[in-house]
């Protein structure tokens, strides 16, 4: 049973705007300045730091059936694969957000209509895999772990990403920093001039600590920050159920 620090989710705001699966999700982050993370933020949110420093994620995973309001998923267009970019707000009375930098996905139609809410998808090539591993060569086979891992090729720029990792389903991630970077229910963006905030509930990650066995990244440097060398913090999730609630403007942003 995950321990206190996992906090519950707001109440939704009505209506449900959308409901959607987030499967084999794989969450790569790095510790960065938080001048730099500031540059990214919108008005009226600011860094989300933990133990002094704003971290940088570099997440993939599977989206499936993602529908409208309450409704079934939305055949095709519904479930694809995504790797996003992302940082980590706060409003002043301590809401807590991601601020995405890039999310890169497969589905033409998708990017689109994300675009054209200003949130930056990226039309890419996308994949993901998963294999079971045993034991190494000439030794007796242990119990077979999967492994997880994300590829991207964008159209038009060619920057790429290849990541894979090892879950350890036997160590659970419940410490502060790993619950502070996945614990988040709602993105902020700007959109016409204003900052919006669009809210989501989901149960807490069944999230697991996983060892990091392939990298070789061109998305966090796309998106405008240097990290140095390898994650810090290295996590899987088999993955949650989620809703998003209707976006409302931040007060006082200008």
């Amino acid at each position: 049973m995950r321990p206190d620090p996992w906090p519950e989710a707001a109440e939704l705001p009505a209506p449900i705007i959308m409901e959607q699966q987030w499967t084999q999700a794989v969450f790569l982050h790095w510790r960065i300045p938080e001048p730099v993370a500031a540059s990214f933020m919108p008005p009226g949110v600011a860094p989300d730091n933990f133990d002094g420093s704003a971290w940088v994620g570099l997440i993939g995973f599977r989206m499936q059936g993602a529908g409208l309001g309450h409704g079934p998923g939305v055949p095709y267009f519904g479930s694809f694969t995504e790797v996003n970019v992302r940082l980590y707000s706060r409003e002043p009375d301590g809401t807590r957000g991601v601020v995405f930098l890039s999310l890169d996905a497969s589905r033409l139609a998708v990017v689109l209509a994300a675009r054209a809410a200003r949130i930056p998808y990226v039309w890419s090539r996308v994949g993901s895999r998963a294999t079971f591993v045993g034991g190494r060569a000439g030794e007796p086979q242990g119990p077979a772990r999967p492994t997880a891992g994300y590829s991207v090729r964008r159209f038009r720029s060619g920057a790429a990403t290849d990541f894979d990792v090892v879950p350890e389903p036997d160590v659970e991630a419940a410490d502060p920093l790993s619950v502070h970077l996945t614990a988040r229910f709602g993105l902020h963006s700007r959109f016409r001039g204003e900052t919006l905030y669009i809210p989501n509930a989901h149960s807490a990650w069944p999230l697991y600590r996983a060892r990091l066995t392939r990298l070789d990244d061109q998305l966090v440097r796309a998106a405008g920050i240097e990290v140095p060398g390898p994650p810090e913090s290295v996590l899987f999730s088999p993955g949650v159920r989620t809703q998003f609630g209707r976006p409302r403007v931040l007060n006082g942003a200008p």
